[in-house]
This record gives structure tokens, sequence and C-alpha cells, in this order.
């Protein structure tokens, strides 16, 4: 348990276990509702509810909830009119469904011992599903001349074909980079909080043991410091990836939807 990498390991929950399946396409597989699905299945049961509480009865002179909910909707709103233009309200509804199932699981890993978001597997999904609504939207919207984003009329005629593939290249590592990004940053807070409260254990245990021990106590309380230091920081960060992500989706749709003119 003092391994700070054990909190990520993915268990399938007691008597949850189903063992081994032989799956069309896929073959052989186990299984089974593990720690990971629980955490989303809890993020998602939340988001619904949220979302129901908010849209169902809302009043004109809204209660701490509607209030929290209308925040959101209008701090996701503004993200998508500013970037996207008019034509954002259309892509509201799914930008903000990835900000709140992102930053719904973010949240709940820091008052579980599993964080969802920590899974390379699950942040990949979302940018995979991000990524193939943008191609979707795209080729949709301008069928073949979607591969003019990829062609800079305001280059050189010389160079265009290097820059060309300078932004195809760019394209394809967009899913990547929003899944390392959201993955790495979830991973390094959360292996750091582990070390220090390892800290905090082992070096309060030696000054409890007396005699020299005792000079543990000064390293178990500044490592305590920075376990809420780091505490607080996780929490912002957890706003944070998740607006980031928001964004960055807002910014991909922006490309194809307003493609070769601005909005």
């Amino acid at each position: 348990m003092a391994d700070p990498i054990h909190q990520f390991t993915v268990t399938p929950l007691h008597g949850l276990d189903f063992g081994t399946v032989n799956l069309p396409i896929v073959g052989e597989t186990s299984l089974a509702f593990t720690n990971s699905h629980l955490a989303m299945t809890i993020v998602f049961v939340v988001v619904v509810a949220l979302l129901t509480l908010v849209t169902s009865n809302a009043k004109i002179v809204p209660g701490r909830v509607q209030a929290a909910g209308e925040q959101m909707f209008d701090l996701i709103d503004g993200v998508t009119g500013s970037i996207i233009g008019h034509e954002g309200r259309k892509y509201f509804p799914f930008v903000l469904t990835i900000f709140l199932l992102v930053l719904g699981m973010n949240l709940l890993g820091l008052f579980l011992t599993f964080t969802a978001t920590s899974q390379l597997a699950v942040t990949g999904t979302f940018a995979l599903i991000t990524i193939l609504l943008v191609i979707g939207i795209g080729f949709a919207k301008h069928g073949l001349g979607f591969f003019l984003l990829f062609w800079p009329t305001s280059a050189p005629l010389a160079i265009r074909p290097v820059v060309g593939l300078i932004e195809f290249l760019s394209f394809l590592l967009r899913p990547v980079t929003l899944a390392l990004r959201l993955f790495g940053n979830m991973l390094g807070g959360h292996i750091a909080l582990k070390i220090f409260a390892g800290f905090v254990v082992s070096m309060g245990g030696l000054a409890a043991a007396g005699g020299l021990g005792l000079l543990g106590l000064p390293v178990a309380g500044l490592s305590l410091g920075m376990v809420v230091g780091l505490t607080a920081l996780e929490f912002l960060v957890a706003f944070l990836q998740a607006f980031v992500f928001a964004v960055l989706a807002s910014i991909y749709l922006n490309d194809v939807v307003n493609l070769g003119h601005g909005h």
C-alpha cells in the first residue's frame, strides 16, 4: 500500500469478477466490474442527477444547485461561443458533457482511492471521441474540402506541401496530446501526494519510537504541509484540466466548422 503506483491499479470489485469470456472479434478477455468502472459510473450518475436538478425545476430566482449549474453552463457556453462563433451553440452539449465528466472524474479521485482519468485508456477514449467528431463534422460540412485544413493558402506556394504535411501530422497528434496532457497531470499529481503522505506516516512512526527518531518529526511536519498544499493545488488542477480539455475540443471543432474563414 506504500507503493505510490498502487493507487492506479485496476482491480475487479469483490464478487464482480466474471472470469474469462470469449467475445467476437476481441477473443478471450477478462470480464469484470472494476474500481475504474465504479468511479466512472458514480460520476455518470452524479452528472445526470445534477443536470436533471438544474434543468427540470428551473426557477426565476435560482437556488444554490441551479445557480451552480447555470454558472457551469455559462462558462462552457462562453467558451464555445467565443471560439466557434454563432454555431458554437450546436456543439455546446458535447463540450459541456466532456467538461463535466472529466471534472467529475478528476474531483472524485481526490476523495476516493481511484482516479479514472489517471488511466490512459480513459483519457484516450475521450480524445478519440473528440477527434472522430471533429473529422465527422469536417466531412459532413465540407466533403473533400475538409483537406483544405492542411493546405495553408497563406504560405508561399513552394513550401505549402511541407507546411501542409506538418499540419497533417499535427492534426494526427491532437488526440495523443489531449489524452497525455490529462493523463500525465492526474498521474503525476496523485503520485506526489502519495509520496509526501508516505513521508508523514513513516517519519511520524520513526518519531514515535523516540530517541534519534525524533529528528523525523520536522520532516513529518514539512511533509504534512506539502500534502495540504498539493491537495489544494490538485483541486485547482482538476478544474483546469477539465477546462483545458473543453477549450481544446472547441478549438478543434472551430477548425472544421469555420474552415478557411473566421466566425
